[in-house]
């Protein structure tokens, strides 16, 4: 009796009408119709080659084998080449099957930390295991040339799971919404007239968009947009003290202060909202991204001061709140010199710094955003460092666009394979631009197969621009057309040393050779811009889990380099080492010019010790803002507050001073947005460690 030994070790009797099938579905595939005489023959030779081997057992892979060269000994060769091109497919197909069920298996005992915004509960590993299935099927389906760049490591599809879903980002469009009402598929939410309600409804609106989307949203005028509101309720106010006999100067004076009274429950509303209510069927809270600190009035400068002061206060017990980002954009007679109106603000946002790591602040006088504040648009960005202004099929700005999709190359991985040898980088780099190019434009073709009716929210209530006068069943493409195709890069620092041995931080050979990578892929996305009259934009990755995955697959194929793969991340995008000592004033130099070449978005860190002082956090912002081109800017240092009491601790406490607990909670910035340390990736957990402080490090400061 022959026992044939399955793939997972179990034995079963040998049946040799198996092997007629799948000879027949390989005739099939050729629209070859199978003679029984030839079929039998096949089949014979088969089992006379096993008999051959003398063995009581026989693998399926010997089968297998033994059918193509029965095939082949009966004369049957492209049946034997359509045999082996299914049992590769079947090969495939297990193969996904065992990757997918061990990747569900991990999920069932804890979520990853890709997302650092991602929680462990029943709905994060649920949406996790769905995602992971769609992560395959997009792999299967994506012409092969492409689907192998992803697996190898060369590029990262970002989002793979929503490849044929969904787009990125939005700057929603929150005025207009808000004025005009909207409808979350249950019924219309009229506009808003107290400033509680449209505090309220800002949050839904981040909520709902984020439920059609896969990545961050934002307010991209908030305390303008909401200023909309501050005079209907100021009446409202006047009109209940009215009815009381109030009158005269009085009247005037209680308004303002009931009124503020209502703009502070409104603010903390907010706050405590988007750091409560989840989107994304449980599994997180949204994303979001606040931009402030450019009021038109005065009413739009009380939502500003009131947002900041309730940020500052923190959730329930102190505790720091993780969202929303809060961008304050800075800008020379508006708000930055102490003689500009609305100085007061700057002070209040540079003290909230101070203490919650929150505001990061974005320049307003940066060349290319001062281009389009002169002509009336204001510039706005996300935490996840989406920015996007110029638009080659409409008016340019920010609102009711976004990010459409992102792909990153992994430049060190250029870096070592070119050699040290610079002419060699820049054709491997041209190589890889072009399929990255090929894969964006690969999943145009897909994302334009959806309808309206597949974003029901962002594009069916016309939050994004391109989707006006679309009906339910019309394709996306329209929108498709108004946002951004990011080519995103990673590891600026390790390709450096790759190719020269030292970093941009350290040598000014290595820095200047790095403005002429990023230069380089800039002017490859606006020549592709001119010829594909899309929006493409070089992408400063954020690479949260992207740091740790492309490093884990280099050093399985390169080995150990000293300075490239010797850690377990790459750098973040065009970034100084964070282990390498650098003053404030240097960092702030190198990387300023970055800025303007990603005009897809972009960041730069500046890390301090503990908690610095308002006048620390302005003396940067000043420094960087009045001297250099430098756009957005995070400034970090590590939160540590107890849990019970909500008493904040100094690096060095491991015990609250104020109850003793040892119950402490860490917060830490992962890529734009704040996180707990907890949820951190493998990757960012070893970034993390090596960070050292920039402040005190040279003779030299950021003064000078």
């Amino acid at each position: 009796m022959l026992h044939v030994v399955k793939r997972d070790g179990r034995e079963v009797n040998f049946n040799a009408e198996k092997i007629a099938i799948a000879i027949r579905k390989s005739a099939k595939e050729l629209g070859y119709e199978i003679k029984e005489s030839e079929l039998l023959d096949t089949v014979k030779r088969v089992i006379s080659y096993i008999e051959e081997t003398e063995s009581e057992k026989v693998s399926v892979e010997e089968i297998q084998n033994f059918v193509v060269k029965a095939l082949r000994d009966s004369n049957l060769p492209k049946i034997s080449a359509a045999y082996e091109s299914y049992r590769t497919e079947r090969t495939k197909i297990r193969e996904l099957k065992s990757d997918l069920m061990t990747a569900i298996s991990k999920i069932g005992v804890e979520t990853d930390r890709d997302n650092a915004n991602v929680g462990n509960n029943f709905s994060s590993k649920l949406l996790r295991i769905a995602s992971e299935s769609n992560k395959w099927h997009n792999l299967s389906v994506m012409p092969k040339e492409l689907a192998k760049a992803h697996e190898n490591g060369d590029i990262y599809y970002h989002d793979l799971d929503s490849y044929n879903l969904t787009t990125n980002c939005l700057h929603i469009p929150t005025k207009k919404m808000l004025i005009n009402g909207f409808n979350t598929g249950y019924g219309t939410i009229n506009p808003p007239r107290r400033i509680e309600s449209a505090a309220e409804l800002s949050c839904i609106l981040l909520q709902s968009t984020q439920n059609d989307m896969f990545g961050g949203q934002s307010h991209p005028d908030f305390d303008n947009d909401m200023s909309e509101f501050i005079e209907p309720t100021r009446e409202e106010v006047k009109q209940e003290l009215i009815e009381l006999g109030i009158e005269g100067d009085i009247l005037t004076e209680l308004t303002e202060k009931k009124l503020r009274k209502r703009v502070h429950q409104a603010m903390q509303g907010v706050i405590y909202n988007l750091n409560t209510m989840h989107s994304r069927a449980g599994s997180q809270v949204p994303f979001s991204s606040v931009n402030i600190g450019i009021p038109k009035n005065k009413d739009a400068a009380l939502v500003c001061e009131i947002f900041l002061l309730e940020y500052e206060k923190g959730l329930g017990k102190g505790e720091q709140p993780i969202f929303p980002n809060i961008i304050f954009r800075v800008k020379d007679g508006v708000n930055r010199e102490e003689n500009d109106p609305y100085f007061y603000l700057f002070k209040i946002a540079c003290r909230v710094a101070s203490k919650r790591m929150n505001p990061t602040f974005m320049n307003i006088d940066a060349d290319f955003n001062k281009e389009y504040y002169d002509k009336g648009y204001m510039p706005a960005t996300m935490g996840c460092r989406t920015y996007l202004m110029s638009n080659v099929n409409g008016e340019p700005g920010c609102e009711g666009r976004g990010n459409i999709a992102p792909a990153t190359i992994n430049l060190p991985r250029i870096g070592i394979q070119a050699g040290g040898s610079e002419e060699r980088f820049f054709e491997i780099l041209d190589e890889r631009l072009e399929l990255t190019k090929k894969s964006l434009l690969n999943r145009y073709e897909v994302l334009k197969k959806l309808k309206v009716k597949d974003l029901p929210f962002v594009a069916g209530q016309g939050l994004m621009k391109g989707s006006e006068n679309l009906g339910p069943d019309d394709s996306i493409e329209p929108i498709l057309k108004q946002g951004t195709w990011g080519i995103g890069f990673i590891g600026l620092a390790e390709t450096l040393i790759a190719l020269t041995g030292k970093h941009h931080g350290e040598d000014d050979h290595a820095r200047e050779l790095g403005y002429k990578i990023i230069s380089y892929i800039r002017d490859y996305t606006n020549k592709t811009t001119q010829e594909t009259h899309l929006n493409w934009s070089c992408y400063a990755t954020p690479a949260e889990g992207l740091s740790g995955k492309f490093i884990k697959q280099d050093k399985k194929i390169f080995g150990i380099i000293k300075g490239v793969t010797d850690k377990d991340y790459y750098t973040n995008s065009y970034h100084v080492p964070v282990y390498y000592p650098i003053s404030l004033k240097r960092k702030i130099d190198i990387e300023a010019p970055f800025h303007k070449m990603c005009n897809g978005g972009h960041i730069s860190y500046l890390e301090v010790d503990d908690m610095p002082t308002e006048e620390a956090i302005m003396d940067i912002v000043r420094y960087a803002y009045r001297n250099t081109n430098l756009s957005y800017m995070g400034i970090n240092f590590h939160i540590r507050y107890c849990r019970r009491c909500g008493t904040y601790l100094h690096e060095g406490q491991h015990k609250c001073p104020k109850c003793e607990s040892t119950d402490i909670q860490g917060i830490s910035r992962v890529t734009g947005y704040l996180s707990l340390d907890e949820r951190f990736g493998e990757g960012k957990v070893a970034e993390r460690a090596d960070r050292v402080s920039h402040d005190n490090l040279h003779a030299h400061t950021y003064n000078e």
